[in-house]
């Protein structure tokens, strides 16, 4: 398999601000499709270490697009973090 380096995507916030996020991973859970990122350092920008960890959204159809849609609830994420977290760390062995 060719390696062709990170894939990052764009996306905005609430409050209209433009967040780069390096695409990590993905997986299916109960019937949903969930995207692991990581946020890009932004050249210019100090990095702020509490934006470093690991951010889940899942893939939502709308109106026939795939969107990318934030968890619904603490558990679904914790649940969904934790399955991330062992893959992650099987890929590295």
């Amino acid at each position: 398999m060719e390696d062709f380096g990170p894939t990052f995507i764009t996306i905005t916030d609430e409050d209209d601000n433009e967040i780069v996020l390096e695409f990590v991973d993905a997986l299916e859970h109960n019937g949903q499709v969930y995207q692991a990122f990581f946020p890009a350092a932004v050249e210019g920008e100090e990095e702020n270490e509490d934006d470093m960890g690991l951010i889940i959204l899942k893939v939502v159809h709308v109106d026939g697009e795939d969107m990318l849609s934030t968890l619904d609830s603490e558990e679904e994420m914790d649940a969904v973090y934790d399955l991330f977290m062992e893959l992650l760390l099987e890929d590295e062995e």
